[in-house]
């Protein structure tokens, strides 16, 4: 199944959250993402039937193997776009709002060619 733009964020907030305090629930996510939390109860089930996410008998969200590396692609561009952002000259909050729409917007294979032409001239 396709993940679009949206799943793909609410993935890496999962992941975020996870790093941050381990264990997660909708409330989290709801909190964390600023959404109401029918949206987020939406956006879990698409994940959940997606097979990007479970959820545990006492509500817990858990990333599987694809939802992760789903989460860990974006969350890893995200970091990257930030970075390059701030380093030019953009403000955190620009760069931070800027990154989140270029992360679903390049392929993986410009990606990639974009990180590795970076780390040689670093």
């Amino acid at each position: 199944m396709k993940i679009y733009a949206s799943g793909e964020d609410y993935s890496e907030a999962v992941l975020i959250l996870q790093k941050k305090q381990g264990m997660v629930r909708s409330v989290d996510l709801a909190r964390y993402m600023g959404f109401s939390k029918p949206s987020i109860s939406h956006a879990v089930g698409v994940l959940k039937n997606g097979g990007f996410l479970t959820v545990d008998g006492d509500g817990f969200l858990h990333l599987t193997d694809i939802g992760r590396e789903v989460a860990e692609k974006v969350y890893e561009r995200h970091l990257f776009f930030t970075e390059q952002l701030v380093v030019a000259g953009v403000d955190l909050e620009t760069a931070e709002q800027e990154a989140c729409r270029m992360e679903h917007a390049i392929s993986d294979t410009s990606f990639q060619k974009l990180k590795e032409k970076i780390q040689k001239t670093n």
